[in-house]
Formats: structure tokens, sequence, C-alpha cells
């Protein structure tokens, strides 16, 4: 069985090319579909797609990198050539390690950080559904999730870990003096979101709101940080409240543009504005960093700042990557018997054949009258004769070479036990 993964991420590829790969939740079902009948209809496939990467993992009977590249690039509309030049491609082993290596947030922009593993259990789970999840990739996602929760508990790999919410914070305090007299606005109403409101949160802003498509998820939020929730389309007409404005949504067109921002800094009378748009594809249209009272950071902005305090973690990288590298010989040696199970079910098949033959003849024999202890001694020689009679043929062979490579095998599996 092969297993091949293909994938870009924040070290290959820029942000708005990552954002033509950006996979929803909801039309993740169509996608594996989609890529299934482009590549295989008996492979295995996950997506996994955050705001810093989309990764493809396959398994099948032979390994379908070409094909993968190929569907990829045309789902994001992009030439095979250009998209090549930013993936990376791993087979067996390697692709083992790469996706244990994820799941413990050792290839996160933010080393150690934990929500990459809800997304990968998200990406399983999706992969499920559609029923584009085998017994190979099953186990393979499955192991990923033991190690990283190994990981997890056997070193300090998330110890002092500075999140993207955290990032935003501190580059907010920079800004405004006090964080406390800042007008804070989310937009969205996902985990990051959550996570982000947290964080702005503890700094006690004057006040807070949540626009979202859904009013009832946003009043959920903006209820349990005592803020107020707003409708998506209020924004054009409200954007010049708020002195930080935060936005991660699965939205596949920016919500917030230029002429939207130059409008809401004329009501301001130029008071600057610190906007962080977490999404992938984009939230806020990239023009809007050239205005001069508007401090924009992105995903990839941010990753600067997520650096900081990451060599006092680095002690923890060289004991998760042995608990990673235990893990990948523990799957290698699983996937290596699963490639003698077709070997074993016909070994099965042909003495459970050899089984009822004697076991017929046995019924006849004692129908006819034949005595029993007669019958079992007649059963036992035919099933022994019926076992025996491909290495005896080997022995007799004409073939020299051919006949002391039986002789060989022969001793190894029949009398081994005699020596």
């Amino acid at each position: 069985m092969a297993v091949w993964a293909l994938g870009l991420n924040h070290n290959t590829a820029p942000l708005d090319l990552r954002g033509r790969f950006a996979f929803t939740t909801e039309q993740m079902g169509a996608t594996l579909d989609g890529l299934r009948q482009a590549v295989s209809q008996d492979s295995e496939v996950a997506i996994l797609s955050t705001c810093n990467r989309t990764e493809i993992y396959g398994a099948g009977g032979k390994t379908q990198i070409q094909q993968t590249l190929d569907w990829l690039a045309n789902s994001g509309g992009v030439s095979t050539d250009a998209l090549k030049t930013h993936t990376y491609t791993l087979q067996e082993n390697d692709a083992a390690r790469h996706a244990f290596r994820v799941a413990s947030g050792l290839d996160s922009m933010v080393l150690g950080e934990p929500q990459i593993l809800g997304q990968m259990k998200d990406a399983v789970r999706a992969a499920s559904d559609a029923g584009a999840l085998g017994t190979t990739l099953n186990q393979l996602f499955q192991r990923s999730f033991a190690v990283a929760k190994e990981v997890r508990s056997s070193t300090e790999i998330g110890a002092h870990s500075i999140s993207m919410a955290a990032a935003a914070v501190r580059l907010a305090s920079q800004l405004f003096e006090d964080l406390g007299e800042s007008h804070v606005l989310f937009v969205g109403a996902g985990e990051m979101i959550e996570l982000c409101a947290t964080h702005f949160a503890a700094k006690s802003p004057r006040s807070m709101a949540v626009a979202n498509r859904t009013l009832e998820r946003g009043e959920k939020i903006a209820t349990h940080l005592g803020g107020v929730a707003l409708r998506l389309s209020e924004l054009p007409d409200r954007l010049h409240e708020f002195d930080i404005v935060v936005s991660c949504t699965a939205s596949l067109l920016p919500l917030i543009g230029l002429g939207a921002v130059e409008r809401a800094l004329r009501k301001r009378k130029r008071r600057p504005m610190f906007m962080v748009d977490l999404a992938v594809p984009r939230d806020i249209e990239p023009e809007v960093k050239s205005l001069a009272d508007v401090y924009l950071y992105t995903v990839d902005d941010l990753s600067e700042v997520v650096q900081t305090g990451q060599a006092s973690r680095q002690a923890a990288v060289a004991q998760a990557e042995v608990i990673i590298d235990a893990g990948v010989q523990s799957f290698a040696h699983w996937l290596d018997q699963r490639s003698n199970v077709p070997l074993i079910q016909q070994l099965n098949s042909q003495a459970d054949a050899w089984r009822e033959a004697e076991l017929a003849r046995a019924h006849k024999l004692l129908a006819k009258g034949e005595s029993p202890e007669a019958v079992l001694e007649a059963l036992s020689k035919g099933l022994t004769q019926k076992m025996l009679h491909g290495a005896m043929a080997e022995l007799h062979t004409g073939d020299v070479q051919a006949r002391e490579k039986a002789r060989y095998a022969i001793e190894h599996f029949f009398l081994r036990n005699n020596r």
C-alpha cells in the first residue's frame, strides 16, 4: 500500500496563493469526491485546510502524486508548473513523519500550537463522513493523534507558546497606549475569533462587538464577552466606531473593502485603526494596507511576532522528534505487515479448500460404513499430502538453483522446530 502527501504551507507559498486552495467545511464532501474521481476511486484521501496550509494525504495501490497535483492546480485555477514550485511531496515514511510533526505542532508557524490537532481531527472526520477514509489513512491519523498526545504530555513543546491571538494583542498594545480605552470589533464567530476575543477581553477594552453572518452565533460570543452582536450588513456604516478590527471568516471574497475603510477613516477624523486579517482567503482587501492611518496585519505578517520566545522551546523539539521517529517506525512496521494480508488471505482460502475437500471425502467414507478410525487416518493423510505436494514438487524440479532455494525454504518453514 502506497502512502503519500502533497501540500503547500506558510513556508512554501504566499498568503494569496494559499487562499486559492482554502476549502471550507461545507464544501469538503464534494471536494473529496472530486479528488477521488481525479486520482482513483479506490484511493483513500483526506484534505487538511487551514489558514497556514492545505495538505492532501492519500493511500492506494500506487502513488498518485502527479494526479493529486494536477487536481489541486485545477481547483485553484493555476497551472500545474506554477503550483509545483510552491508545494512539497512526501511518500511512505516521510509522509507519516510529516503528519506526525504537523499534529504535534512542530510544523506550525507557532511552534507547539494546539489548534492544529483539532483541525486535523476535523479533516479526518470530514474524510470519514465522505467515505474517503480507509484503513490505511485512518491508521496514519490515529497514530498521529497518539504521537501528538505523547509529545504534548512528555515534552515542553507547548510551554509559553505565543499564539496569533496573543501576538495581535501585543501589536495593538504598541499602537494604543491604553487598550482599556479602545473599541474592538471581531468579524466572524469561529474558534480563532473566540480565542482572539478572550485575549482582548483580558485587557478590558471600553467596548467589544461581534459581526457574523449568523446573528445567533455572534450573539452567543458577544454575550459571553459582555458586548453586542452586529450583522455583517451593518459593517460599512459602523466600521468607523472601532479602533481595532480582527477578522477571520470562511468567506471566499473580502468582506471589508478599501472604500469602506476610507469612509471610516474620514468619519474618525484620521484617528488610526488597527486591523488583523487572520482569514485565508483574505477578509480585508490588501489595498487597505496602503492607507496611512491603518495598521493592517495578516497571518504571515504576524509570523515574526510569534517566533519570539521559541528558542526556549527548541530543546523540547529534539525530545519530540525522538517520539515521532518511534511512531514512524511503528507505522512502517504496521504498513509492512498490511502488505502480507492478501497472501495470508490466499493461504487461508487454500487451506479451507483442502479441509473442505477432505471432510467431504471423509463423510462419504463414513456413509459407506468405513470405520471412524480408518476415515480419520485417511483424512489426516489426505491433508498432509495436499500440504506437502507443492514442497515435494519443488524438490524434484530439474533446476539445481531452484531445488536449493526450495530446500532452504522447506527447512525454514517445516523443520525449524527440529533444529
